[in-house]
């Protein structure tokens, strides 16, 4: 059967990784976009591709760029392009499938997707103490900006020390560790294992920002600089922001493509995509260790893509911490030795802020064009685990037209919730824990509780014998008593 001339396919995709440590020699982050979607016409084979963009959409980052879609615009002459910037909390599956449905509705011919930080640049300024030239851009506003509809964090979250992302990772981790009836060596273990595999496959990928290479003890242990930040994680485990990398993106339909001379093996289809947008902040959710969102989108993308988890050959799994790996795979139903990554992830390929999953489409069509007819999966995470986001990718096109599916509602009826209150005093139980470190050590344990009404609350306890106590011996499901002043007893 012939394909619908409005078919979305990826035509060109560019990664860049700027390693300059002279911060007044180093591109800023917009120079980066361009230079990645540069990068993927040329991948594409035709310049025309960005010069005659309809729609250009980028996702927020740590840049104050008020439109820099409309740079980006501006620079390749496609002036009557429409701009969209995706704010944080947008999920990057979104803009994917925001893309290829605008060109399968007839809407966009060519969109461009591009992102990119260079925190390590602006590092090595602060370092050397000098001034760098950035494009200034405030008065110019985008054609449409994408915002969550909700919060990410719960106030009493914030208020005993869980805003920052390290920390409530960790706590994710400890209830994970809970659910699946590990001793914390043997977790610890299999946690830096997961990294370290991480590790070796950015050893092997030229993009990656870390190509050194790490074993478990190097991940696993506070050694040589590797300092623990929330146990049990270490600055190892963690995604890293501080990095100089852009990805540029270029999709548009088959009609198009042919046009304009894109050969038909630079072709790689979206076949699928599958958000969910239903936002519970961590305390408020029952069960920690599970994720029915994750569940329904990988439900979904199968379902309307037509395609099957057993054709699925290569995976990029969002990765900005464990947990979140380790959850997606448990809703995912992949084996703990299945490959989960093609760039290393965000730790050891590169985490910038809010576009590591546009790095990750940019590596994985290479990966799709050298092994034609096999099927990717490649996933998003916005927040805290609080949105999830699932594409399937092929050289080959889907059994089924694209579809673009929202299964929040889904999501929504299978999550329970809860109410979480502050104040409480007497008896409880631990549901999960994090233990916060500065550089010094332990600074605080900071314990989500189940009372005995059902509801939760929140609490910290800086007792440096506790928090000891903490990583020595499992402490969810222990009885616990809190009192006047964060005082906490555990039993």
């Amino acid at each position: 059967m012939p394909l619908d001339p409005r078919t979305p396919v990826l035509v060109g995709a560019g990664a860049i990784t700027q390693r300059e440590d002279d911060a007044t020699t180093a591109r800023e982050p917009i120079a980066l976009m361009i230079d990645a979607l540069a990068k993927a016409a040329d991948d594409a084979g035709s310049s025309e591709l960005t010069t005659q963009a309809d729609s250009i959409l980028v996702p927020k980052g740590f840049w104050e760029y008020s439109d820099p879609a409309r740079l980006i615009a501006d620079h390749f002459g496609a002036t009557d392009a429409r701009t969209t910037l995706a704010d944080l909390g947008v999920l990057q599956t979104t803009l994917f499938g925001t893309a290829a449905r605008d060109i399968a509705q007839g809407r966009s011919r060519i969109v461009l997707i591009a992102g990119g930080e260079a925190r390590h640049r602006t590092l090595q300024a602060f370092h050397a103490g000098v001034e760098i030239a950035t494009t200034k851009q405030t008065n110019v506003e985008p054609t449409q900006t994408l915002r969550p509809a909700d919060e990410i964090i719960h106030a009493l979250e914030n208020e005993h020390g869980l805003g920052m992302p390290v920390n409530q990772y960790s706590a994710l981790e400890v209830a994970l560790r809970f659910a699946d009836g590990l001793s914390i060596d043997r977790h610890r273990d299999e946690v830096a294992d997961l990294c370290a595999r991480f590790a070796d496959v950015a050893a092997r990928n030229p993009d990656a920002w870390d190509r050194g290479g790490l074993g478990r003890d190097g991940i696993r242990n506070p050694v040589d600089g590797n300092r623990m930040l929330a146990f049990p994680y270490t600055k190892r485990h963690t995604s890293q922001w501080n990095v100089d990398q852009a990805a540029g993106l270029i999709m548009t339909s088959i009609e198009t493509a042919e046009r304009l001379g894109v050969a038909r093996d630079r072709w790689v289809f979206p076949l699928a995509v599958a958000d969910s947008n239903y936002m519970v902040t961590m305390s408020e959710r029952r069960r920690l260790d599970r994720s029915p969102g994750f569940h329904h989108a990988v439900r979904k993308v199968f379902e309307t893509s037509g395609a099957s988890p057993g054709d699925v050959r290569h995976r990029e799994l969002y990765s900005c911490f464990p947990a979140a790996v380790r959850i997606q795979m448990r809703e995912m139903g992949i084996d703990k030795s299945d490959e989960v990554s093609v760039t290393g992830g965000m730790t050891f390929g590169g985490g910038p802020l809010n576009n590591f999953v546009l790095q990750s489409v940019a590596k994985m069509s290479d990966v799709l064009r050298a092994d034609a007819g096999t099927v990717a999966v490649v996933t998003a995470v916005s927040g805290y685990i609080t949105k999830q986001g699932v594409s399937l990718w092929s050289t080959e096109p889907g059994a089924k037209p694209f579809a673009f599916s929202d299964v929040s509602a889904d999501a929504e009826a299978d999550t329970q919730r809860v109410e979480v209150v502050a104040g409480h005093r007497g008896k409880a139980k631990v549901a999960t824990y994090a233990v916060i470190f500065t550089r010094e050590g332990p600074e605080k344990t900071v314990f989500i509780c189940d009372l005995p009404d059902g509801r939760r609350t929140i609490v910290g306890s800086e007792e440096k014998a506790l928090a000891e106590l903490a990583m020595e011996e499992e402490l969810c499901g222990r009885p616990i008593v809190l009192g006047d002043g964060n005082r906490v007893e555990i039993y």
